[in-house]
């Protein structure tokens, strides 16, 4: 696949008549916009042709050269392939080193680096490589910095900044020494607020509009506990084309979330008429997860898809785990032992919930299948169905000490999202004095939600004590995905 940057080289190898005395420039126009947003419905081909059409009217535009990186970045952060990665990953250099060929005058010339500094932070996070992530997010946050105090009236600066702050202020408190010892601070609320005043004050023909949208989705629906307006939004009129595979994936990840599989299931479907939804493995994980939280058997196509078609070590061991349980909620004990078998064989353990399949095949225990038909329909939104399968069980099964803080944290979620708090509480208590000391997640997951539950009630005390209850229970499944939450629940409580 040719570079952008390659082309740029030849182009001006086979111009005898630009010197290099030409300034190169930032200049943000109609094929940039159309470029812009072909790379951002993930349309790459038509993306690439429309960047050399402006690159061959104007080889010194070293905005098609930012352009170029969203490829590399979106590619690489859904599909996780390691060879892609070893062939795209020398990109970053060679953009950065063009792009400061620039007018050091022009607002662009700082803010461009910082965006493909953001950019592969995030891909090095993808990859597990925490370090360069880090030292990159550095560069980003340093470079924005100085543009904001070169420029101040730039507005572009806004959807960066909204995306770092909020970052920086996720951060949980024994950890912001870091922050401060290099120079960053910013916290969730204003960066929530920048990204919301460049929406309103910007359109889709002016730069960067469409990537804002997705950090303002991404920061209110994980950091500032804003999931039914943000599911709202992705709803609304800006994400109503669901050919637009961004917009599907937008969707699809907020969905599933937000325990609403079935609107997922319809997005994806309409999503497999884009030409190049196959090439992205990931969406067929997707709808494997959509269809087994409503126990549907068309589940095992979409996961033995993801199998055959992935070739990313992320999520090889979930996905053969979720195989492993809708054979063993369905009575095919063969089929679910031989699947669980192949989680040890292949993929990584650098996820939560692959982690978690890993140490699930290490045991010879197998969850209790009617809790499991539970959590599946729960995780779907299908209330209703969970509650009739656990009432069910609490009329006649008698439960092992093992199985009991799950089985009141499930009737609690129930009660939690039918609105019913006093219950909801009640359960989820029961469910922290059951679990408590136990490897699996419950306890601190249901600390987790008697704090979303009071900080939704405005009871700001006793949500932060049940936060702080989230975090003190040690060494249990998916804990860096609890304290995350309970961090981001503090750090919102405390402004």
């Amino acid at each position: 696949m040719p570079r952008i940057f390659v082309l740029l080289a030849l182009i001006f190898a086979l111009s005898p008549a630009m010197t290099n005395a030409a300034p190169y420039h930032f200049v943000y126009n109609d094929n940039c916009n159309k470029a812009y947003h072909q790379c951002l419905a993930m349309n790459f081909e038509e993306g690439r042709a429309t960047l050399i059409k402006e690159l061959v009217a104007d080889p010194y535009n070293l905005m098609a050269t930012y352009l170029a990186d969203y490829e590399d970045f979106i590619v690489l952060m859904l599909n996780s392939d390691a060879k892609e990665y070893a062939d795209r990953k020398h990109n970053m250099d060679s953009r950065l080193a063009l792009l400061e060929k620039g007018d050091e005058k022009s607002p662009w010339f700082k803010f461009c680096r910082a965006g493909i500094y953001l950019h592969w932070t995030i891909v090095h996070l993808r990859f597990g490589e925490y370090y360069s992530a880090a030292s990159m997010f550095k560069k980003s946050y340093s470079l924005l910095k100085e543009n904001e105090k070169l420029f101040p009236e730039f507005e572009y600066n806004l959807t960066f900044a909204g995306i770092e702050e909020s970052v920086v202020g996720s951060l949980p408190n024994n950890y912001k020494w870091i922050a401060s010892v290099f120079g960053m601070s910013g916290s969730i609320k204003d960066g929530m607020d920048k990204l919301g005043q460049f929406l309103k004050t910007h359109n889709d023909n002016q730069p960067l509009r469409r990537e804002t949208q997705f950090y303002y989705v991404y920061t209110g629906f994980y950091f500032s506990s804003k999931q039914k307006e943000i599911w709202n939004y992705v709803n609304g009129p800006d994400f109503a084309d669901n050919s637009n595979l961004l917009n599907a994936i937008v969707k699809t990840f907020v969905g599933l979330d937000y325990n609403k599989s079935e609107e997922v299931q319809k997005v994806l479907k309409q999503a497999q008429a884009n030409k190049n939804f196959n090439s992205y493995p990931y969406l067929q994980y997707q709808h494997g997860v959509a269809l087994l939280t409503s126990l549907d058997s068309g589940c095992t196509y979409y996961f033995n898809e993801f199998l055959k078609r992935n070739k990313s070590e992320l999520h090889v061991k979930d996905a053969w785990q979720k195989l492993a349980y809708y054979y063993w909620m369905t009575d095919r004990k063969d089929k679910a032992e031989s699947c669980r078998a192949n989680i040890t064989r292949g993929g990584s353990s650098q996820t939560d919930v692959d982690r978690q399949a890993q140490r699930f095949a290490e045991t010879d225990v197998w969850p209790n299948p009617k809790l499991l038909q539970a959590r599946m329909l729960l995780e779907g939104g299908y209330y209703n169905r969970a509650f009739d399968v656990l009432a069910a069980m609490g009329k006649g099964e008698r439960l092992p000490a093992s199985d009991m803080a799950e089985y009141y944290y499930r009737l609690g979620r129930v009660y939690e999202e039918s609105g019913e708090h006093d219950k909801a509480i009640e359960y989820y208590r029961y469910a922290v004095k059951a679990g408590a000391g136990r490897k699996e997640q419950y306890a601190a997951r249901a600390a987790l939600h008697i704090g979303k539950v009071f900080e939704s009630m405005g009871q700001k005390a006793k949500a932060e004590s049940a936060y702080e209850e989230a975090l003190s229970l040690p060494d249990h499944d998916f804990q860096n995905s609890i304290d995350m939450q309970a961090k981001a629940g503090l750090n919102r409580l405390k402004g």
